[in-house]
């Protein structure tokens, strides 16, 4: 039996946010892969985060799901090798030190996916609310805790990148093709925010031979999701509510198969839908069905 194939075996990743949901899906396909995965967030074992009291409430859960060290002994455990390193991506000297230390202790970043997010403390269960009713709370979760989080892991992470004429970052979003995301604005903003900073970042690092996209999948099975259906991910199919869903390793799938790919440089400055990348690059989401991208229903 030949042995499985690792196309990232000799890349270092650094995903942020991936104690749980997105980060989490994309650090073990990274593992699956082959790469070296530094995993980052707040929560940790013996310390969860603790600023999701309005999201534990809806969710009926106690405590916020899953930890960095969870996350970096499943990338182990699919074939990669994963370290948890705790890190709060809104201090920009955290993220420095972070950095820093990524690269005395282990070696170049290869691989930058910002997926840190801050959106869900402030989320309140509602979605289709007009601007002028959703809580002011929503700004400073959803802009700070999005595209600076963001800024900040790309900016200490894209000079060295530069320096080697070698990288990638990609971005994780939510894209309707330009459309509005009516009801939220907040989210809607930004999303959009963080797509315009990929293409933004793009021009700037298209001379240094580094790649800067947006990547943005369906609607995903995170634990939240499955948490507010009263179910899990060994359960979901039982619930009608959740058959347009999928499992944040096809996000995950997408991430991998763009860091393996020699000419990614050609998607720099895009935003992608992970369902156009599983028809492109041929991969399917865990339980072998390729899911149609997600288009969210008009409003009346």
């Amino acid at each position: 039996m030949s042995a499985p194939e690792r196309p990232l075996k000799d890349c270092i990743a650094l995903v942020t946010g991936a104690s749980r949901g997105a980060g989490r899906g994309i650090a073990i396909e990274l593992g699956a892969a082959g790469a070296v995965v530094v995993v980052t967030g707040r929560s940790t074992r013996g310390r969860p985060a603790d600023s999701y009291g309005g999201i534990l409430g809806l969710s009926g859960l106690s405590s916020a799901p899953g930890s960095i060290e969870d996350t970096a002994e499943a990338v182990t455990a699919a074939g990669g090798f994963g370290m948890a390193m705790r890190c709060d991506h809104g201090d920009p000297a955290a993220v420095n030190d972070l950095v820093e230390r990524i690269e005395q202790e282990i070696g170049a970043i290869d691989l930058l996916v910002n997926n840190a997010w801050g959106g869900h403390e402030s989320f309140d269960g509602r979605f289709d609310v007009p601007f002028w009713e959703q809580p002011l709370s929503h700004w400073p979760a959803m802009m700070d805790g999005g595209a600076r989080l963001h800024w900040l892991a790309a900016r200490a992470v894209a000079p060295r990148m530069g320096r080697r004429g070698r990288g990638v970052i990609v971005a994780t979003t939510f894209w309707d093709e330009g459309r509005v995301l009516r009801g939220n604005l907040c989210y809607d903003l930004a999303k959009a925010a963080i797509c315009r900073l990929a293409g933004a970042m793009a021009e700037e690092l298209r001379p240094h031979g580094v790649a800067s996209l947006a990547l943005s999948p369906g609607w995903m099975r995170t634990e939240w999701v499955l948490a507010a259906h009263g179910t899990d991910e060994a359960h979901w199919q039982d619930v009608p509510a959740l058959a347009r869903t999928e499992s944040p390793r096809y996000l995950g799938r997408a991430v991998a198969a763009l860091a393996a790919d020699p000419r990614v440089m050609r998607h720099s400055g895009k935003v992608l839908r992970v369902a156009d990348l599983a028809a492109h690059y041929g991969f399917t989401d865990i339980d072998g069905r390729r899911v149609p991208a997600f288009v969210p229903e008009p409003s009346p």
